[in-house]
């Protein structure tokens, strides 16, 4: 057999070693060794889940991960009787947008409404995307009468937006409703009294 033959060239490659006659300081390098590819591991799990939370396009949460927040939120409240309101909001007029000048156009103006949501919050509080071109905000400390308000401030914030794309400005409406955490409720009912309430004030103000 020569050097450099297959089976010489197999024969020089790394096998797995009879670890039960290694010295001792080996296999301590060996446990560190699996470790650190563990820890790497759960690292990237970690990471992998956390996106799995995030819209890719907004990099905001999606529903999946601000179901996940509600319901922690929930929690909370019970807890600790402490205020926060879940909002819901609608863009009106946007699928002419998709229509009209097709879904890059959409998308640049769903990222410039999400980057307008965020910048009217605080930091304490919760933009999400839940679908299509619906929004979830969830606000702390906040009670029924401020939330009434707060709506028709992100109505009027998101009426404001202009997204350009390929020269032409770009905007919708909206419709916002708003309801409490009530600690007796469970999250899904709070979301569903959430969209009833944005889907009134739509009718409403197509009435």
């Amino acid at each position: 057999m020569t050097a450099n033959s297959p089976r010489a060239e197999a024969a020089e490659l790394p096998a797995d070693r009879d670890l039960t006659a290694a010295p001792a300081e080996d296999l301590l390098a060996e446990i560190e060794r699996l470790r650190a590819a563990l820890r790497a591991a759960e690292c990237k799990i970690a990471e992998l889940e956390a996106r799995a939370d995030v819209d890719p396009l907004l990099d905001i949460l999606n529903r999946r991960g601000f179901e996940r927040e509600l319901a922690r939120s929930l929690a909370y409240v019970r807890r600790y009787g402490t205020d926060a309101t879940l909002m819901v909001i609608d863009l009106d007029g946007f699928k002419g947008v998709n229509d009209r000048h097709g879904h890059a156009a959409g998308d640049a103006l769903l990222k410039a409404v999400a980057a307008a949501l965020r910048g009217k919050v605080r930091a304490s509080d919760v933009v999400a995307r839940l679908g299509g071109d619906e929004f979830g905000v969830l606000l702390w400390n906040v009670d029924a009468g401020r939330a009434a308000a707060k709506a028709v401030e992100l109505e009027n914030v998101i009426e404001q937006v202009r997204a350009d794309h390929d020269g032409v400005a770009l905007q919708v409406g909206a419709s916002a409703g708003a309801v409490a955490l009530a600690p007796e409720s469970s999250a899904a009912a709070i979301i569903d009294a959430a969209d009833k309430s944005m889907y009134a004030r739509k009718h409403g103000r197509r009435g």
